[in-house]
């Protein structure tokens, strides 16, 4: 029997590329991977062709270059990189890309890397929380959540994939451990005593294949991902004893963290008061055994500490 393609948008990035090495690594021989990025020649894409991938190139602007590479494809794994440029118009535009490039491709299962839209929580009008470029309280949650539509009504078969928190925050994206005016280090999050879903970004990928081997029978759905649940104390103990320092845990409040003035803080403060705002709700749409039962391997916290402790920068 042909191996089923899976063709992996964001190949080179954390989600995708997660994907293409859990498609890789599988031993059933049932999955081939088309790994997409703009720059096949990068050192990243290189890699990939090295370990068995095929690497193709598009770009979420271009509909006609994800058309043609999607072609031929069962599967394809759509993922958007808001933090790339900061504009959720954008994120919407290549999701819309996207869509239309899967339906054209006739692919007969699409994963969508998704977030809640807040604003159906939390209206524009509700001023518990700033509204942001006129039309969004979380922009980075929003256009993903706006844009699930645009698989809907292109008729895609679609399993909508809710992501969580990355740890490897702490250590590519500035929110690491920092020292304060007293010395200490600290962890520092508006999350007060709140629980913060959260996953090794390797293990998306990992859970997003589990999708595609289960068939069909997510589609349709909105399903959601996590590792672990621990709370902003949880985590400062964790760090304390795999860094073998003490990390205190610092619960600003959200007003506070948008203050922080770097870009995207606004975005990112509003995006944790939503998660303790509405704690519960968000939890429960990440359940942990479901996220297991997609990917055995799944890492705890603890788990991806211990993998990656080394490369948290304390500052």
């Amino acid at each position: 029997m042909a191996k089923k393609l899976i063709a992996v948008v964001g190949s080179t990035g954390a989600q995708g590329g997660g994907l293409v090495r859990a498609i890789l690594a599988d031993k059933s021989g049932e999955f081939a991977v088309r790994a997409i990025t703009r720059k096949p020649d990068s050192d990243k894409g290189r890699e990939l062709a090295k370990l068995g991938a095929e690497v193709v190139a598009a770009d979420l602007d271009d509909q006609a270059s994800l058309e043609k590479a999607f072609a031929g494809a069962h599967g394809v794994f759509c993922v958007t990189n808001f933090w790339e440029h900061f504009s959720a118009e954008k994120e919407l535009s290549q999701a819309q890309n996207l869509a239309k490039a899967a339906k054209a491709a006739g692919v007969k299962h699409a994963i969508w890397s998704t977030l809640e839209d807040t604003r159906k929580r939390v209206p524009l009008s509700d001023d518990r929380m700033p509204t942001l470029k006129d039309k969004y309280k979380v922009p980075h949650f929003d256009a993903k959540g706006e844009a699930d539509a645009y698989f809907t009504a292109a008729g895609v078969p679609t399993t909508f994939l809710l992501t969580a928190f990355y740890w490897d925050n702490f250590v590519a994206f500035g929110m690491g451990p920092k020292k304060g005016a007293d010395g200490k280090l600290a962890l520092v999050l508006p999350m007060a005593d709140k629980k913060l879903p959260g996953i090794d970004a390797e293990d998306i990928g990992k859970c997003a294949f589990g999708v595609f081997k289960a068939g069909d029978k997510y589609i349709g759905k909105t399903i959601g991902i996590a590792g672990e649940h621990p709370t902003g104390a949880e985590m400062a103990t964790g760090m304390s004893r795999a860094l073998e320092k003490e990390i205190v845990y610092s619960a600003v409040p959200a007003a506070v963290y948008r203050s922080f003035g770097f870009p995207g803080a606004d975005d990112l403060g509003n995006m944790f008061q939503y998660k303790a705002d509405f704690n519960p709700e968000y939890c429960a749409a990440r359940d942990l055994a479901f996220s297991r039962s997609l990917n055995p391997e799944l890492l705890n916290f603890a788990g991806w500490l211990a993998k990656n402790k080394a490369r948290i920068p304390l500052e």
